[in-house]
């Protein structure tokens, strides 16, 4: 990480965050855990927003407390770090307006130790990380009953967060808010900026944090409040994930290289790219967004706090039927905190966000109800 930040001329800087970690779990002896962070500054003053991808540089046999044999873990997660050292390195030489961080985690086979201490490091700075991605298991495009699919990348996001108060998800419920979620939002804007010709891939957003008796580092940040979502290719094998490196019955066990489909990868990479780019390049999510429900109406009234970002041009009310994945309609209202649309709160799901002087567009935010 340090050659590729180079040519940064200072802009790319690369720290080993370590801290000694107690037996615990499946930690049988303390231990240095280390993560390796490249961060590269924004350039936009007014901007203090972060946005992190990682993958995990350690890799586990089928007991997990097996430490002395060999765990390649070239999928799990190798082609998630290779993701996060690609970008850095291309991206160094460039002046994204916020600040992107490409990380390198560790300790997440053993429970996310690593992601965890690098989260709680945000959150105890009071950094304002607005999106976070994790690349664990992107590396394969064939699946264990032989199901090849090389352009599609499954994002999977929380829905309700598990840090908002009860009031707040009360709230939330009656009002049907499950599925505008801050983690649903990056992954909704995800699909929208990052499908394309360029990346050649397709986007399923998958409505749930992880899949079933699995985890990864993207709910580190999850737990620590900041919108977060994970990448994992779209049918995966289990023979080449968190097992012993051994040939049985002719059949080859083992996390090894000559499972990975590198091209996949790179178009995994792609995807990763664009949308931080996007990310950093747009202006932030608005906040204080609410949708006036102090009368019965059929119009609807919006307000929100005017952002102080230097880039930003103005707003759009979007919105999209209840039962739809990606918003279908949107609607310039200019650079203004308050906007009122002819369609009805009641029969459809709305947002707003903010248009740069780029062009670049944010993550919606879901609006709760107000005064307007």
């Amino acid at each position: 990480m340090r050659s590729f930040a180079k040519p940064s001329n200072g802009r790319m800087t690369v720290e080993v965050q370590t801290y000694l970690q107690q037996a615990e779990g499946r930690i049988l002896f303390p231990v240095n855990i280390s993560n390796i962070i490249a961060t590269l500054k924004g350039s936009d003053p007014t901007s203090n927003r972060f946005y992190v991808i990682s993958g995990h540089y350690d890799s586990r046999v089928t007991d997990i407390n097996n430490y002395k044999d060999d765990a390649p873990g070239a999928d799990d997660d190798g082609s998630g770090v290779a993701i996060s050292m690609e970008i850095a390195r291309i991206l160094a030489t460039y002046k994204p307006a916020s600040t992107i961080v490409l990380a390198a985690v560790a300790g997440e086979e053993q429970s996310l130790y690593g992601s965890r201490f690098m989260a709680q490091t945000y959150k105890n700075a009071s950094v304002n990380v607005e999106g976070m991605y994790t690349n664990d298991i992107v590396g394969a495009s064939r699946g264990d009953d032989g199901t090849y699919d090389p352009y599609t990348i499954r994002i999977f996001a929380q829905g309700p967060p598990t840090t908002e108060t009860p009031a707040i998800k009360a709230q939330r419920l009656s009002i049907g808010g499950e599925n505008d979620s801050p983690a649903r939002e990056l992954a909704r804007f995800t699909a929208e900026v990052a499908s394309n010709s360029y990346t050649q891939m397709n986007i399923p957003i998958i409505y749930r944090a992880d899949r079933f008796l699995r985890g990864g580092d993207h709910s580190s940040f999850l737990a620590a409040g900041y919108p977060a979502a994970r990448f994992t290719e779209p049918m995966e094998d289990f023979k080449h994930q968190h097992q012993d490196v051994v040939v049985r019955d002719g059949v080859q066990y083992g996390d090894l290289p000559q499972f990975v489909d590198f091209e996949y990868v790179a178009r995994v990479g792609k995807v990763n790219a664009a949308a931080l780019w996007s990310l950093a390049n747009a202006p932030g999510t608005p906040a204080g967004v609410t949708v006036n429900t102090t009368a019965l109406s059929n119009q609807s009234q919006f307000s929100w706090r005017r952002s102080n970002e230097s880039n930003v041009a103005g707003y759009e009310i979007v919105w999209r039927p209840t039962s739809a994945p990606l918003w279908t309609h949107a609607i310039a209202v200019g650079n203004v905190n308050t906007a009122t649309v002819e369609v009805s709160k009641d029969n459809v799901n709305f947002g707003v966000r903010a248009v740069g002087k780029n062009g670049y567009r944010s993550p919606a935010a879901y609006p709760f109800p107000g005064t307007g």
